[in-house]
């Protein structure tokens, strides 16, 4: 069975430290990636806004968004998921340790709200949580030959999605590794929830991954293997 992965739209940081960016210098959004398996139509992190990535989807693949079968999230970070509400036929996923990290603070946050009768925040903290509670915990397989890999470090749950071809095995990273700079440099971003665990994660993603689908860049190759 044949396995396909095209880039759909090509993130960026919100700012850039390694260009020697100190504040917000642009908006910041999650590169997205399709993955076609048998059946399987997933998209891997929209991060662009709803018209946008429809647009972009169409433009990259022919597809519409009723043609996604799955959506994967690496994260719940806002920037990685801006899009998501686009794919309402679509089965939604993250990994259970990023939603359960996720909820918690979520549900603390709207207590909160009620408590202070802070009615706008009241609202946008249940349209987040009402979105968390529709993310179902990922299975070890999304589809054949595409499992979830996790890469904890920069958010709890981290996870990226394992591509396997006969020739090669692609890693769609999130932002356990980020852009090209990070790459090269061996840097990690921060904040992170845990440094130490977002370095082993990008240790391990540079180990298995032939092909690299970086958070906020394009697919490279990893330039610690040989060519292929």
């Amino acid at each position: 069975m044949s396995v396909s992965i095209r880039v759909i739209s090509i993130g960026t940081l919100a700012s850039h430290p390694l260009w020697s960016e100190k504040g917000p210098a642009r908006t910041g959004h999650a590169t997205t990636t399709l993955i076609r398996s048998g059946k399987k139509v997933i998209l891997v992190d929209p991060g662009l806004p709803d018209q946008a990535i429809a647009a972009r989807l169409n433009e990259r693949s022919g597809l519409r968004p009723a043609d996604v079968t799955d959506v994967f999230l690496t994260s719940f970070r806002p920037d990685v998921r801006r899009g998501l509400r686009a794919f309402e036929d679509a089965e939604w996923w993250i990994h259970e340790n990023e939603r359960e990290a996720f909820g918690v603070p979520l549900a603390q946050r709207l207590k909160e709200a009620v408590t202070q009768g802070d009615g706008e925040m009241k609202a946008a903290l249940e349209s987040e949580i009402s979105m968390l509670r529709r993310c179902k915990p990922a299975p070890d397989n999304l589809a054949p030959h595409v499992s979830i890999f996790p890469l904890p470090g920069i958010t709890p749950g981290m996870c990226g999605v394992l591509i396997e071809e006969p020739r090669h095995t692609t890693l769609v990273c999130g932002d356990a590794i980020a852009t090209i700079e990070h790459l090269e440099q061996g840097q990690v971003l921060t904040p992170a929830s845990s440094v130490e665990q977002a370095r082993e994660s990008f240790a391990e993603a540079t180990e298995i991954g032939d092909l690299l689908v970086l958070g906020r860049d394009n697919m490279v190759a990893n330039p610690t293997k040989r060519p292929f």
